[in-house]
């Protein structure tokens, strides 16, 4: 009844758009284990979320329009996957969410005059000016057509704050906070359903802030910075939610060859990387 009331309390007053979540779903679970998944299994994972079947076959439908999976049959089952234009995506989100994140060397201030607003956001980068951007300096690739010069730190840091709009990401973290640092006390109590459940809208909620923050570094974030917090949170539930969740996904979800594994050298290295974060 305790964990039961933990799931409906994460879900309370979140609007969860059924092509995010499925997303998520394939992102944490799928991705690692092969990549293929049963739309039974999907639904099953998207029914305990609220998301009913009808809304999840709509959802899949419209991400294999847009190209983010790709469909195929075994007898009357159907089995998604990620089609192959998603898959660099996929995976630069996962570094994000499990591995150490990237050392900074100075910030790339970028001219890119064919960037739109949307490309842009989605790069977590700052607008300077009208076809000139700026965001810390990880190695990243440039977008097509673009040039850079690479600056060293400035010595008032605070400055560059200017060009992101951090207090809506701050108050996104601090809500995340809110709704999951309770959960340490509550691990115990889950059944391996539960558990896999708590660990996807973990997933899901941090994976939608972290995806928009440039990851700016410390001498340039307001005090009060709740991201690193976030960051930290995320790390400790995930780990200490992964051995439930292992059980439930090896008994229920399917792929073309069976039943999936409950961990993979792929689900191993992920933990494995928030471990080395938490050492950090």
């Amino acid at each position: 009844m305790v964990a039961q009331t933990v799931i409906t309390e994460l879900l309370n007053g979140q609007e969860l758009r059924a092509a995010g979540f499925i997303v998520t779903v394939y992102g944490d679970i799928v991705l690692p284990r092969g990549g293929i998944l049963w739309t039974g299994s999907l639904i099953e994972i998207c029914n305990r979320a609220g998301l009913s079947e009808s809304v999840v076959r709509t959802a899949v439908s419209r991400l294999v329009t847009a190209q983010r999976l790709k469909g195929e049959r075994n007898g009357r089952r159907s089995y998604y996957n990620l089609d192959a234009s998603a898959q660099q995506e996929f995976d630069q989100a996962a570094k994000l969410l499990y591995q150490p994140d990237t050392v900074i060397n100075g910030w790339q201030i970028i001219f890119a005059p064919d960037l739109s607003d949307a490309e842009a956001s989605r790069l977590r980068m700052g607008r300077m000016g009208a076809c000139v951007f700026i965001r810390p300096d990880r190695g990243q690739a440039l977008p097509e057509g673009a040039q850079v010069l690479r600056a060293a730190d400035p010595e008032d840091m605070n400055w560059l704050t200017q060009f992101w709009d951090l207090s809506a990401l701050h108050q996104r973290y601090c809500d995340l906070l809110t709704r999951f640092e309770p959960l340490h006390n509550k691990i115990a109590q889950l059944s391996a359903e539960e558990a896999m459940m708590v660990r996807l809208l973990l997933v899901h909620a941090y994976r939608g802030v972290l995806l928009r923050d440039p990851r700016l570094p410390a001498a340039a974030l307001p005090a009060d910075w709740q991201g690193h917090n976030a960051r930290d949170l995320f790390r400790s539930l995930y780990l200490a939610l992964s051995p439930k969740s292992e059980v439930w996904i090896a008994s229920q979800c399917e792929g073309v060859d069976g039943l999936l594994p409950a961990t993979t050298p792929q689900t191993a290295a992920r933990q494995h990387g928030l471990s080395l974060s938490e050492q950090g």
